[in-house]
């Protein structure tokens, strides 16, 4: 896999502003303009824009050139689209070499369950799509010197915008954990 797209990925994910194709269109029914990919039981994906199966490699190449697609169940209609990415993401990780480390990998399943999990994911996509910007930034420039000022100023406006995500997720905790705290302690008080 390449470091990252030539743009945002967009397979099941809102589209420059547009609304994200799993709210757009009625279950099991791809909304207008996306690929709709369908997952039979045996397991076997059909590209209903091609009409042949497909493979996951396929999928990933789908994934690589940023185009918009959906996989459905051919049942049910459910949508799966995540599922593959995640079985993609799998494979990418069990060859080669891993982009996630085992205490990474610990440290995202620790964050399931918790009712900090939204922010997690909102800060974990944000700070991604930072990286992806400052890449494509970066290779519009042309820019291979690290010691290049126009570089460090990248880097440095990478770095900073991390630290204002980070910031804003503690900040949101603090009063997620005052509100907890308020909440218990009112339920605590005795009643007069």
């Amino acid at each position: 896999m390449s470091a990252a797209p030539k743009s945002r990925q967009s397979t099941a994910t809102e589209a420059d502003g547009d609304e994200a194709p799993d709210q757009a269109a009625a279950p099991g029914v791809a909304p207008v303009g996306v690929r709709a990919i369908k997952k039979y039981p045996n397991r076997r994906l059909y590209d209903t824009q091609t009409s042949s199966y497909i493979t996951l490699s396929d999928v990933k190449d789908m994934v690589m050139a940023c185009e918009h697609f959906i996989v459905l169940d051919a049942k049910s209609g459910e949508d799966l689209t995540r599922s593959i990415l995640l079985q993609i993401i799998l494979e990418e990780e069990s060859a080669g070499v891993p982009m996630f480390s085992t205490q990474a990998l610990g440290q995202i399943i620790r964050f399931y369950g918790n009712t900090m999990q939204g922010l997690m994911g909102n800060y974990l996509e944000k700070n991604i799509q930072s990286f992806i910007d400052l890449q494509a930034k970066l290779t519009e420039n042309s820019v291979v010197n690290l010691q290049n000022p126009l570089m460090q100023n990248f880097m440095g406006g990478y770095i900073e915008q991390s630290r204002q995500m980070f910031t804003q997720m503690q900040d949101q905790m603090s009063k997620q954990a005052e509100t907890l705290i308020g909440n218990l302690g009112a339920g605590l008080m005795p009643k007069k």
